[in-house]
């Protein structure tokens, strides 16, 4: 059920472009009564925050790269790019600030996953290492924010010099 709740309000955002997403809105778009909705959710930002952990756990489990942090930096803008259209349909709607505050917690979430899996600044202490997470989060938001077709066509190169950013390499 929480599925179906969720593909209501991604119906009622992306391809209807509902601007003030409401429980009432939700339930009419997959049949349910309001309980049911509260059964499952405490409210909308609670629902967003579901679907945006479930897409967090399928994006780490799929195969896109194994041990190649360049390869899985790709894959994760690729993905990035792929959501942008949908993306901006959502942050138009009235929840606009705490999807944009409960994407960059998930998106450090997930940075922070991949460095402890990856085994990456080693040397760095609890405090340096909660800054250098929270950097790159901001810095590929920001990157993403203004991304163009011609970006696109030069993302190899550029996800690569992220990567040796990332990495504390700059390259010649």
């Amino acid at each position: 059920m929480k599925k179906e709740i969720a593909e209501a309000a991604r119906v009622l955002l992306i391809e209807k472009g509902v601007k003030k997403l409401t429980v009432k809105d939700i339930v009419e778009e997959c049949h349910i009564t309001r309980q049911t909705f509260y059964y499952y959710f405490e409210n909308i930002p609670e629902l967003f925050r579901w679907i945006l952990e479930r897409k967090t756990e399928e994006l780490m489990k799929e195969e896109h790269g194994g041990n190649d942090e360049e390869a899985d930096l790709r894959y994760f803008f690729l993905m990035a790019i792929n959501a942008r259209g949908g993306l901006k349909k959502v942050m138009a709607s009235n929840y606009k600030d705490e999807l944009e505050a409960l994407l960059k917690r998930h998106i450090c979430k997930m940075f922070e996953q991949i460095i402890e899996d990856k085994n990456l600044y080693q040397d760095c202490s609890r405090f340096q290492l909660k800054w250098i997470v929270r950097y790159h989060c901001s810095a590929l938001l920001g990157i993403l924010e203004d991304w163009t077709d011609e970006d696109t066509k030069n993302l190899d190169r550029i996800v690569h010099e992220i990567y040796l950013l990332m990495m504390g390499k700059v390259s010649p």
